[in-house]
């Protein structure tokens, strides 16, 4: 994403996140002793703060791993404080970086996604003992009272944005879709399940091509997929997550093949062309923990879901809507906040 539109989401987004980072949607998980908040900002009270940041995605990939590194430094600086990141952490690796981080006392620990959940191991060791954390849990991670966390609802999201991709389609006449992603893991696989089912609720014909690479950050791997599903004559992909999805979209543009984003608002991105975006990036919930942190409001031990149509984020939005078609998506994100439509029996059959 360039500056001006990571900016403009960051304006857009802050202030409702200030209205709703001490609201209703948070929940202590499993824990019957919430670690205090002693001392927060300055949690080891050495007349500074220090924000360590672990991620194992690029965060300059101009999406979704750069967010959460991109809102943290805009509170950082607003608030004086410095932000120490470490990213392309290989999973294996979490804990030993986390460990690192500590030794270099740091007042909170933010790790960007569930996959190095791991590194939440050494919260207890003794170096440790002056740092607090927080992750962005994507699905969930198993909450103890060491840390707080973020989550969101892979199902709410992805089949929302399905359903846009497929009011697309219907207006291309189109039945056929790409889904393009790195790893074979159990978030991206149901994200593709989710994504296909709220196609297909649109275009109940619609067949999504799905590829994994492997690797978020491979774009020759990745546009070698994007170039085989275009001879079989896909009309909409989806580039899910990490550094090569600028390189898919730039390829489809040149072949008029429209695309969503993962994560971010990208619509009044003036260099690569968005059709969809589909906003759940991670700086946003990081946003609402730092400003409650800033305040000495950030509980350990608590988990806080972030659910469609009823939170600033997650959200979808279609870039040049025709007709009624963001009223759709409006409805549906609503019904989905209120519990009027049950997007997991949609997907799973639940």
């Amino acid at each position: 994403m360039k500056n001006s539109a990571r900016a403009t989401l960051a304006l857009l987004v802050a202030p409702a996140l200030l209205l709703t980072a001490c609201g209703g949607n948070s929940a202590d998980s499993g824990s019957s002793s919430v670690t205090a908040n002693k001392g927060q900002p300055d949690v080891n009270g050495d007349g500074k703060v220090v924000i360590g940041v672990l991620s194992n995605g690029d965060t300059h990939d101009n999406g979704y791993f750069q967010s959460f590194v991109d809102e943290a430094n805009t509170i950082a600086r607003s608030n004086g404080w410095e932000i120490r990141t470490v990213d392309k952490v290989a999973v294996a690796d979490g804990a030993n970086q986390a460990r690192n981080l500590c030794r270099q006392r740091v007042d909170l620990i933010a790790i960007g996604a569930q996959e190095l959940q791991d590194a939440l191991s050494v919260a207890p060791e003794p170096v440790c003992a002056e740092t607090q954390w927080y992750v962005n849990g994507g699905g969930g991670v198993k909450q103890t009272k060491w840390f707080s966390q973020s989550v969101d609802k892979v199902n709410q999201t992805l089949y929302t944005a399905g359903y846009a991709a497929g009011l697309l389609m219907k207006d291309l006449n189109a039945t056929k879709a790409g889904y393009i992603t790195g790893p074979r893991a159990d978030f991206s696989l149901q994200a593709a399940k989710a994504f296909t089912k709220g196609i297909q609720a649109v275009v109940p014909k619609a067949e999504v091509l799905t590829q994994y690479t492997g690797d978020f950050e491979d774009s020759a791997k990745a546009k070698e997929a994007f170039d085989v599903m275009k001879a079989q004559d896909i009309k909409l992909v989806y580039p899910y997550l990490g550094g090569a999805t600028d390189a898919v979209t730039t390829e489809a543009n040149k072949a008029g093949v429209p695309a969503l984003t993962p994560g971010t608002d990208r619509c009044q991105d003036t260099t690569i062309k968005y059709d969809v975006s589909v906003v759940f990036n991670p700086g946003a919930f990081f946003a609402a923990a730092l400003q409650d942190f800033q305040k000495g409001q950030l509980k350990m031990g608590v988990t806080r879901e972030w659910i469609i149509g009823k939170d600033p984020v997650p959200l979808i939005k279609i870039c040049k809507p025709k007709g009624d078609q963001q009223e759709q998506i409006n409805k549906l994100m609503a019904d989905i906040g209120s519990g009027k439509f049950n997007v997991d029996a949609a997907v799973d059959g639940q």
